[in-house]
């Protein structure tokens, strides 16, 4: 396998390589399966080659239960309230909500579903901007963009 990047993530599932990225595929723009190796002796899916939102991935069937942890989490950022929810609502389809934007989906790898403009509104010089944003987040489980906005600008949610 040849690969273009320096550094490329692989996730490894017991026997579920092709359906996860298929999956994540399927939800995330600028995204792909590329290459699906299989073993010589029994035909069966050795591991997939895709492209999450333009980042090379790797999807490895171990054979075993190996366990994602929180260490290891994606991060979407979403232009649209409509984007976060679709994303949203997919990947909680048989795992779990977390906090604060955090979630385990079906296979246990941990994502964390948040509006494009989080970075600017964290990143703004205006300390009570960021209390007031940071609050809110903290207060949700899945982000709401119209109520992280009106934090952001100080005014109430209406």
């Amino acid at each position: 396998m040849k690969l273009n990047t320096k550094v490329t993530p692989w996730l490894g599932f017991k026997n579920q390589a092709e359906e996860a990225a298929a999956f994540y595929t399927s939800l995330i723009p600028d995204s792909r399966v590329g290459k699906v190796r299989r073993n010589p002796a029994n035909d069966e899916v050795l591991f997939v080659e895709f492209v999450l939102g333009g980042i090379p991935v790797c999807a490895l069937n171990v054979g075993q239960d190996w366990e994602f942890t929180t260490a290891f989490s994606w991060s979407v950022a979403c232009d649209t309230q409509e984007e976060l929810d679709r994303i949203w609502n997919a990947l909680c389809e048989g795992g779990k909500e977390v906090q604060c934007g955090w979630l385990e989906d079906r296979y246990g790898l941990s994502w964390q579903i948040v509006p494009a403009q989080l970075g600017q509104w964290m990143d703004d010089p205006d300390g009570e901007r960021t209390s007031r944003v940071l609050n809110a987040v903290w207060s949700m489980v899945k982000l709401d963009i119209p109520t992280l906005q009106a934090a952001y600008e100080g005014r109430e949610v209406t």
